[in-house]
């Protein structure tokens, strides 16, 4: 590899498009955050010339391999980089940094566009991300927020970010709210190393001088886990509780879960998985209220027998610094409650 064409992760940012020449397969199981993917070979091509490699000779995959790696940047050219001027500064990236990529960028400095690839490849920078999601969180004061279920804590976290504050919102990167209906409606959660792309690339971005907002959350968020040392700090930050009305509360799930509303059936499974815990005759009753159609007293009981008691519990064992936290009161989680809660909490300095 040309070094004087070379970059580092750290790199990243100086460039002013980041390229994943990888597979569509690779690229959909973790990539570099905002990257475009490009392959040189997709997913199919990729491994008839593994086969090939394999089965016949290294020599025919090598001119199978160069056939279609020449087609499809040449179809990338065409569908993607024409329009870019001759000032384009691309960063290309495959598995390690070998062919694929070097493939890629020599054709587009042969254009004339001062093309880098990435040392190391993508096996570089996933190293990276780990070694960093172990040292990055203790540059950060945390300010956590709590509540109860249905408390708006992620509404509240957007309006935070629209104030200007330092906001990082795990449960939107990993695409569930964190309990057993926390799945959202058409959406699936990125894999464990996509979620970890996503933190360190959230977390980088911050100014250690200025608090980072982030909800309270457990160990696991849907099936993903928050990187270790990240949920230490959050452990350590000041605690923002938010007071809500509990009739304020159920109206706010009832709307933010109305997708189950027209689903039903997937709602009375999804309970049905707390029988061990609550009993047959518990889970009879929610279900009785569904087939009823009786929304508010189901979420209240709700509430009431399972989300608080479980919130406080886990609330009160992971975060130490919860009885000292600051209370934020809400009367009603519409924008103007929320925004007033956002503006307050952006003009008091962190202890």
């Amino acid at each position: 590899m040309n070094r004087a064409h070379a970059a580092t992760t750290a790199q990243l940012d100086t460039f002013d498009e980041v390229i994943d020449v990888r597979s569509p397969a690779e690229f959909a199981l973790d990539h570099v955050p905002d990257a475009v993917n490009c392959p040189v070979l997709d997913d199919a091509e990729r491994a008839r010339v593994g086969t090939i490699y394999a089965q016949v000779s290294p020599f025919e995959a090598k001119k199978l391999g160069a056939a279609l790696v020449s087609k499809n940047i040449a179809r990338h050219i065409e569908e993607h980089f024409l329009r870019r001027e001759r000032g384009w500064r691309p960063l290309i990236y495959c598995w390690r940094g070998g062919q694929r990529s070097a493939a890629m960028a020599h054709v587009l400095r042969q254009i004339g566009w001062d093309a880098a690839t990435l040392e190391g490849g993508y096996r570089a920078y996933r190293r990276e991300v780990v070694a960093q999601l172990e040292t990055l969180p203790a540059r950060f004061r945390f300010r956590v927020v709590c509540g109860a279920t249905g408390s708006g804590k992620s509404r509240l976290l957007a309006a935070l970010a629209a104030e200007g504050a330092q906001v990082l919102d795990l449960e939107r990167l990993a695409c569930h709210r964190g309990s057993l209906l926390g799945e959202l409606p058409g959406e699936s959660q990125p894999s464990q190393k996509l979620f970890d792309s996503l933190t360190w690339s959230a977390l980088k971005r911050f100014d250690p001088k200025e608090p980072v907002f982030v909800e309270a959350e457990s160990k696991k968020i849907g099936q993903l886990q928050a990187p270790a040392k990240l949920l230490e700090r959050m452990r350590e930050g000041q605690c923002l509780r938010l007071e809500v009305p509990v009739t304020e509360r159920v109206r706010f799930l009832i709307e933010e879960y109305r997708h189950f509303l027209s689903e039903p059936k997937a709602l009375e499974e999804k309970l049905r998985c707390l029988t061990d815990r609550h009993g047959r005759a518990v889970i009879g009753r929610w279900i009785g209220w569904i087939e009823a159609g009786a929304w508010e007293e189901l979420v209240a009981d709700l509430l009431v027998t399972h989300y608080d008691p479980s919130y406080l519990h886990a609330t009160t064992r992971n975060y130490p610094l919860r009885g000292k936290e600051r209370v934020v009161q809400i009367e009603r989680l519409d924008d103007a409650g929320i925004r007033h809660a956002a503006a307050l909490l952006t003009a008091v300095r962190p202890e």
